[in-house]
């Protein structure tokens, strides 16, 4: 009986994919080089992988889905693999975690439930370390996971590595090979990317990247002065010992001095190795090195060995993966955007992508000299992602996809706003609209002014803000209260009931405290907890205004670019006429709310690593509640909070056993 037809098109897109798939495989693995992140090049395969089941007949012994990788370079000696390194399947959802255990059962007709070994998923470089009567002997990459690349004098100028295996515990076995992941963590990353930049050389776009480009340097010495590290989590072949469960292997490479990660669990059942990847989620970002998931294998040997593998995976383990925080698409355009201090900020507009479970399309470019390093361009493919999982951007332009159609980025020379001419003053990275009545600018202003932070008019949103500023009934704060419902009523989307109800939250703001006063005025660098320190000091508005620079930064708390700040505030004439109309405007400032008992009172604080609020906001945050800011971690500290890329001071708080914090947690404990 003939088989059934093929759609032409079937065959045409596996052939593209086997194409696209054999070129990324060359870039990642041959290169080290890749030009898509590891979620597009998953989907690529799962869609080639899906198709051939439906279609067997066109697989071919050169299909992608029928062997690991790539080759490795000839510039290395090539190793060949005693048991095959093989990739593992991966998992995106808790569904498919569940269809896993699902297979797993029928395969082996039980319904017991099985006992795993849950482990995260190091973002590194795979390599085996063979070690023949307890001396090292040979390392290697994983290659293509049946050959490798032999870089044994690399690896052993990583002091996590042994150079031979202790024996105290109990005897080395005749010959033993070690299955690991060199990492590299990423603060070490981040010094080690700005001293590149600063040579002139190209950086890293992730710390996989360069601990894959220090393992291949032909000079050992090159290696040798690169802070990599390694974690082992298995074993390849073995002579001399016999294991009975995954556990105990790990638990023998303890004993004979192997590095095994800490947050290795056992757990018994799915729903406790699903549980166990919730929590690892929650805390990836507080770790000092990179993981992209958790992964889950059956713990007994025995029923490993029963289950086997298919052509490319063990069928007995599974990476349950994050949702991706770096992924691929392309710059449409190239906008800019005013903010409420008149700050003209690049933004990159991009075809929608998913980051982090979240759909992408704009990312911040911060500035004009960020743009010009980054070399973004109209066109362009970059990875992007979200940083600290929260705010988008740009983290490397592709260039090997650039066509030739691409166009450079050129910051205008007039705000897209109201026209006036931008400035960039010197020593700063930010141009600016000078307009202190720009669009763009007031009106950003004029929706912080009523805003819950400030004078919390309720029902003064931003589309309603614009829509008064169009009409011109409203040009500064101060016209707000100059507002009636006979105004309103006349306006779209205005009735009689929603005017009065305006009016009346305008009033009702009349009654206002000096802290959230302070607030309202949108002044640079000077955020919510900054405002309650200085209504706290001061008591008054005319007692602030009066102060100079100097006794601004007396203040606990205030820093001297805070300090200059306000004081070029309070002196600016534009500014003190726009006090003098709000003060015309019947407000009444009363002395700031009394503070309630903080659990931050008393209590040490030391911050490392990016945050997405400045860092004179998060001290002044403590410090208004109580508490202190210290810039060295000691076994006086009570919390280190860790943004992204924490440093040394992250890695001595757990060493010291301190409390670490990451932002959401410490603004939680904050409010």
């Amino acid at each position: 009986m003939a088989g059934k037809t093929i759609p032409p098109e079937v065959t045409a897109r596996v052939k593209e994919l086997r194409e696209q798939i054999h070129y990324h495989n060359y870039r990642y693995y041959v290169l080290d080089s890749p030009v898509i992140s590891d979620d597009e090049f998953d989907r690529l395969l799962r869609e080639l992988e899906q198709l051939e089941e439906g279609h067997p007949e066109l697989i071919t012994p050169d299909s992608p889905t029928q062997r690991v990788g790539a080759p490795p370079l000839e510039k290395f000696e090539t190793v060949v693999h005693r048991q095959p390194m093989l990739s593992l399947e991966n998992a995106f959802s808790e569904a498919e975690a569940r269809d896993f255990d699902e297979r797993l059962k029928r395969f082996l007709r039980t319904s017991e439930e099985f006992l795993y070994v849950v482990e995260p998923k190091m973002d590194g470089v795979a390599v085996e370390l063979v070690y023949e009567r307890g001396r090292l002997a040979v390392g290697s990459t994983r290659g293509d996971g049946l050959r490798g690349e032999n870089v044994t004098q690399n690896l052993k100028t990583i002091h996590t590595i042994p150079l031979q295996v202790l024996k105290d515990q109990e005897p080395a076995p005749e010959l033993l090979e070690v299955r690991g992941e060199v990492y590299m963590d990423i603060g070490e990353f981040k010094k080690y990317n700005e001293q590149r930049l600063a040579q002139g050389e190209p950086v890293f776009a992730n710390p996989r990247n360069a601990a894959a480009g220090s393992l291949r340097q032909l000079d050992p010495n090159i290696t040798a002065a690169r802070p990599l590290k390694i974690y082992c989590y298995g074993v390849g072949e073995v002579v001399g010992r016999t294991f009975a469960t995954h556990w105990e292997t790990l638990q023998a490479l303890k004993d004979w001095g192997f590095r095994i990660n800490p947050m290795i669990e056992r757990a018994v059942g799915i729903d406790s190795a699903i549980a166990y990847h919730h929590r690892l989620e929650h805390r990836r970002h507080g770790l000092s090195y990179e993981i992209d998931g958790a992964v889950i294998k059956v713990d007994s040997l025995t029923l490993q060995e029963r289950l086997g593998a298919k052509s490319r995976s063990p069928r007995w383990a599974l990476a349950y993966k994050f949702a991706a925080t770096q992924e691929t698409t392309r710059v449409l355009d190239i906008k800019v955007n005013v903010g409420r201090t008149g700050a003209v900020t690049p933004m990159a507009v991009m075809e929608p992508v998913e980051v982090g479970g979240v759909t992408v399309s704009r990312a911040t470019l911060h500035n004009e000299d960020e743009v010009a390093r980054k070399d973004v361009r109209l066109g362009d493919w970059v990875l992007v992602q979200r940083a600290g999982d929260v705010i988008p951007e740009v983290v490397q332009v592709i260039t090997e996809r650039r066509t030739g159609q691409e166009k450079p980025f050129q910051m205008p020379s007039r705000c897209p706003v109201c026209g006036a001419g931008l400035v960039r003053p010197p020593g700063e990275k930010v141009t600016r609209c000078p307009n202190p009545r720009c669009g763009g600018a007031l009106a950003r202003s004029i929706f912080h002014f009523a805003g819950k932070t400030g004078m919390d008019i309720d029902g003064l949103g931003e589309k309603i803000i614009v829509q008064l500023m169009d009409s011109g009934l409203v040009q500064d704060p101060s016209d707000l209260y100059k507002l009636t419902e006979d105004d309103l009523i006349p306006l779209e989307r205005f009735a009689e009931k929603s005017a009065q109800n305006i009016i009346a939250a305008i009033q009702k703001s009349k009654q206002v405290t000096l802290n959230r006063f302070l607030n309202a005025l949108g002044i640079r660098y000077v955020g919510e907890a900054t405002t309650q320190l200085l209504a706290r000091h001061f008591g008054t508005l005319e007692a602030l205004m009066a102060a100079d620079f100097n006794e601004l930064k007396q203040v606990e708390g205030i820093g001297p670019t805070v300090a200059q700040s306000i004081e070029e505030y309070f002196n600016d004439p534009r500014n003190q006429e726009r006090l003098a109309k709000l003060k015309a405007a019947g407000l009444e400032i009363s002395p700031p709310e009394r503070l309630a008992a903080s659990p931050l009172a008393g209590k040490t604080f030391v911050f490392t690593g990016a945050l997405s609020i400045s860092r004179e906001e998060a001290k002044a945050l403590v410090t208004a509640r109580g508490g202190k800011v210290s810039s060295a971690v000691s076994a006086q500290t009570d919390y280190v909070v860790a943004g992204t890329d924490p440093g040394s001071k992250y890695i001595k708080a757990r060493e010291l056993g301190i409390t670490i914090l990451d932002e959401a947690g410490f603004l939680e404990l904050v409010r």
